[in-house]
């Protein structure tokens, strides 16, 4: 195993890749060392980690955009620092070092014939931080497929490198159940063929995916992409042929999946692009077809959104939603919000956003989904948006929110 010590000198700014490009064993490396490394700050996105949260020492502060997946119990605890930020604000934040970027941790494919090595499954932030970081290290993953639409790193760019074989991470699978079901159904219906999508992962927007069978040529264009891309791909559904720009492609930063979705990239017509591109509103604005489609904690009854807070905690996570809620809304097709009427007993239709946390601004929501329908606020003033948004909400709860109470 790497000796860090090496590499990364006292107080130096730590980042890593997420998800299932997360380059584990190095951050197990670090987690194990630490002691003898001094204090440092690390940023790091989505993480199935279990050991970070179980063994996170006092030496490492660690930061990320959000509490997602593992990061949620650090949060909790008070041991995770948010940055609040939109996704496509990431990409200057490194260049600027305002985030921690003197030493990066990476998970690459192996190197071809020219020594090159690719960010394989995840470019998102990463393809942009490695621009800015002096000390890479990498892991050199023999499963990690090769992806294109990144520029490839040159192997003597690495300062240190550890080969494995293992299987790369796969997504926590959960079936949608179904009030899911029924939501993807209302979102299928405000979706038309020809249209360019963006969704996040998980069992929603795999059930709207799933939906969406009985279209034609849509087309896809999201900072990550799920096995649901994958049946439509193989239906043919997802053919991209009517985008502005990239047409035919699918564009994405990273993929969360299966096994099967990691070995099958390579035959798929997707590229992995920076965060800088999949999320820059100067992208975006050439999507005219694009549709975004993003969940939602509570929205109130003017139709703003928050994503931030749950349960009283601010666990972050603003992510891409307002970068391609405001494109859709704006230069796009229609932009819309789904999220459960209900959260154990309460309303998630409220009539003020718990902590007055706005994610996404009421002037770009087209749509709010919830499992009794799809309410319309584009065009509508704020007594008609209130009424609307009333009618989609449970129905034990429609009359405390007619007055405006807390329900």
């Amino acid at each position: 195993m790497i000796e860090l010590s090496r590499h990364i000198p006292e107080g130096a700014g730590i980042w890593w890749g997420q998800a299932s490009a997360e380059p584990m064993p190095l951050v197990h490396a670090l987690l194990d060392q630490i002691g003898e490394l001094g204090r440092h700050r690390a940023f790091c996105g989505l993480t199935w980690d279990k050991r970070l949260t179980r063994e996170l020492p006092p030496e490492l502060e660690l930061m990320s955009y959000g509490a997602l997946g593992e990061l949620r119990k650090l949060s909790r605890d008070g041991r995770l620092t948010v940055v609040p930020c939109h996704y496509s604000a990431l990409p200057r934040l490194f260049a600027r070092r305002e985030l921690p970027c003197d030493v990066g941790l990476v998970q690459v494919s192996p190197p071809d014939a020219d020594g090159l090595c690719s960010l394989g499954v995840g470019a998102d932030y990463a393809a942009d931080a490695v621009g800015h970081t002096r000390v890479l290290l990498a892991e050199i993953n023999q499963r990690m497929p090769v992806t294109t639409g990144t520029p490839k790193i040159p192997l003597s760019r690495f300062a240190a490198t550890v080969e494995t074989d293992r299987p790369l991470a796969e997504a926590p699978a959960k079936a949608a159940d179904d009030t899911e079901l029924a939501l993807a159904r209302h979102v299928a219906e405000l979706v038309e063929d020809g249209d360019t999508l963006q969704m996040g992962v998980g069992s929603l927007p795999s059930a709207v995916l799933d939906a969406l069978t009985g279209h034609t040529d849509l087309g896809f264009h999201s900072g990550m992409i799920s096995d649901g891309v994958l049946r439509l791909v193989d239906k043919g559904v997802l053919t991209g042929a009517r985008k502005e720009i990239d047409p035919g492609i699918i564009v994405t930063g990273a993929a969360l999946g299966t096994v099967e979705l990691y070995e099958r990239l390579p035959e798929l017509p997707v590229e992995f692009r920076p965060a800088s591109y999949t999320h820059a509103l100067s992208t975006l604005a050439g999507l005219r077809s694009l549709v975004s489609v993003n969940s939602a904690i509570e929205v109130d009854l003017t139709g703003q959104v928050g994503s931030e807070v749950r349960r009283g905690a601010y666990i972050g996570g603003v992510g891409g939603q307002a970068d391609f809620s405001r494109a859709a809304a704006s230069t796009g097709a229609r932009s819309i919000i789904t999220l459960r009427a209900r959260s154990g007993t309460h309303s998630t239709i409220v009539p003020a956003l718990h902590g007055g946390v706005v994610t996404t601004q009421k002037s770009d929501v087209d749509y709010v989904v919830t499992e009794y329908g799809a309410a319309r606020l584009r065009g509508c003033d704020l007594d008609e948006r209130a009424r609307r948004l009333i009618a989609i909400a449970a129905p034990e709860h429609r009359e405390a929110l007619s007055r405006g109470v807390q329900p």
